[in-house]
């Protein structure tokens, strides 16, 4: 629920809308947990591990930055879960105050243009975070490309970053921060997220799913979650794992169920960090086949942009 919380009169707030946006796998979603300070977006070396838009609300004093996480612009548009997640990163540029296009150290691709073809006639600030400088082994390299960099567009600004790091981060918020127009607060300043509990929860357990099984099972797993009962000391979780074959289903499993063990043991350890409190975690698998080329699947499972 957006609210009001003004601790000072609104000609000395400023608040706005960040859309972080870039191809797959570039690091938008660790920049994110890097901005507050927390794991809040799940993050592994697939591509495509965001599905979502994934609010992170970062408050400080006067200023109120709302940064939108998107599931990464691809060319591939064979199926309808693919298809749903450009049009989440497309419909989150939509009455945003600042992008953050993110790119990846020196390298450009076919999928990093069109994300350019898509930002470079918003009228909003659009600054270029090029992520991953601390990997690169020609540190040489970096001044010329940025150069190349600068000519495919005007940027609002460029910043050499690493969002694993933290290098950089604070002046992209900075920057960030100076484009954000004045507005009372959207949210109230404890506030990091305005996605539920339930939602957060699944999303920790798919990134485990992926993390142990991402060569095997890349993409065609989703979570939901069937019980999130709160009581003092002890939140119960029961999350339903879907796949799309049963032979997947057995992957997931593992012989003698050890590799389920595993995925549970690690969602449960984030989930206790993220809600601050215990949990009990239950995990099932069940095969929907097809369900990610399904747009009725698809809609029952939350994955809609409305």
């Amino acid at each position: 629920m957006v609210t009001n919380s003004n601790s000072a009169s609104d000609q000395e707030l400023h608040c706005g809308f960040v859309a972080i946006v870039g191809r797959p796998n570039v690091g938008k979603s660790t920049l994110l947990n890097q901005i507050l300070g927390q794991k809040l977006s799940i993050t592994s070396k697939k591509p495509q591990t965001t599905r979502h838009q994934i609010l992170g609300i970062k408050t400080e004093a006067t200023t109120q930055a709302v940064y939108v996480d998107t599931p990464g612009l691809h060319l591939a548009n064979k199926k309808a879960l693919n298809r749903y997640m450009n049009k989440a990163a497309i419909t989150a540029l939509q009455g945003v105050d600042v992008v953050v296009f993110v790119v990846d150290r020196t390298a450009w691709t076919d999928e990093d243009q069109l994300v350019l073809d898509k930002v470079c006639n918003l009228r909003c600030p659009v600054i270029l975070a090029v992520n991953k400088v601390d990997q690169l082994k020609d540190k040489s390299a970096l001044l010329p490309h940025i150069s190349l960099l600068s000519e495919k567009m005007t940027f609002a600004d460029i910043v050499p970053i690493s969002a694993e790091t933290g290098l950089n981060v604070d002046r992209l918020e900075l920057l960030v921060g100076d484009y954000l127009p004045k507005s009372h607060h959207f949210y109230d300043e404890d506030q990091i997220t305005d996605r539920s509990s339930r939602f957060l929860a699944a999303e920790i357990v798919r990134e485990k799913v992926m993390r142990q099984l991402g060569d095997e099972i890349p993409y065609q797993i989703t979570v939901e979650i069937e019980q999130f009962q709160v009581e003092p000391k002890l939140i119960t979780v029961s999350a339903l794992i879907l796949v799309e074959k049963a032979g997947q289903k057995a992957i997931v499993i593992g012989k003698k169920g050890e590799q389920i063990k595993v995925i549970g043991r690690d969602a449960r350890i984030d989930m206790e960090k993220l809600f601050d409190n215990k949990v009990m975690l239950n995990l099932w698998v069940k095969v929907k086949s097809g369900w990610s080329d399904d747009e009725r699947a698809l809609n029952s499972l939350g994955y809609t942009t409305d």
